[in-house]
């Protein structure tokens, strides 16, 4: 048994050796109190192959794949503008629904319909902004902020669309504004 005087960290406890426990083998490389560095070492799996732009020359230089939760967030970035929009054409859209005072199936479609447009129409500027913005001028999106104003403003055309189509809003708005 250590003497218990001696500190904690001076102790050592003398093990017997085993049979058939050793001392693992080392690597080729290791040399006991030499350090390994800016030693090349051997790859461990074989590098991807490299496809020059000869063989690709639509592509241009490759950009690194990112995970899809990457792309997602990128759509986000923005986002409030055509929440907003959309609020407010579904608002307008209520508004002409009810005064309408018939069957609610034709002005849903409608409805539907322009919301799909709105969808297309924010498809179509963020294959715009990739051609012209990444493509032609090399710069980088940081998010979807202009499509989704694009978008939005769209969508805020179409409530006032509805708003005008609405009687009473109209002579309300004639009243205001002395027409």
């Amino acid at each position: 048994m250590a003497d218990q005087t001696q500190p904690w960290a001076e102790r050592t406890v003398e093990v017997p050796p085993q049979p058939g426990v050793g001392v693992p083998a080392q690597r080729d490389a290791f040399r006991r109190g030499v350090a390994a560095v800016g030693q090349r070492r051997t790859p461990r799996t074989e590098p991807f192959p490299v496809v020059d732009a000869g063989e690709r020359p639509w592509a241009g230089p490759a950009a690194p794949r990112r995970p899809m939760g990457w792309h997602l967030a990128q759509l986000r970035r923005g986002g409030e503008w055509s929440a907003a929009g959309g609020l407010f054409a579904f608002v307008c859209w209520g508004i002409w629904a009810i005064s309408g005072r018939g069957d609610l199936g034709a002005p849903l479609l409608i409805f539907v319909l322009s919301l799909l447009v709105a969808v297309g129409l924010f498809a179509l500027s963020r294959l715009l902004g990739r051609v012209i913005w990444e493509r032609q001028l090399g710069r980088v999106r940081r998010g979807a902020r202009g499509a989704h104003l694009v978008t939005a403003l769209f969508l805020t055309g179409v409530g006032i669309a509805y708003l005008q189509q609405t009687e009473w809003v109209m002579d309300a708005w004639n009243f205001v504004t002395g027409r």
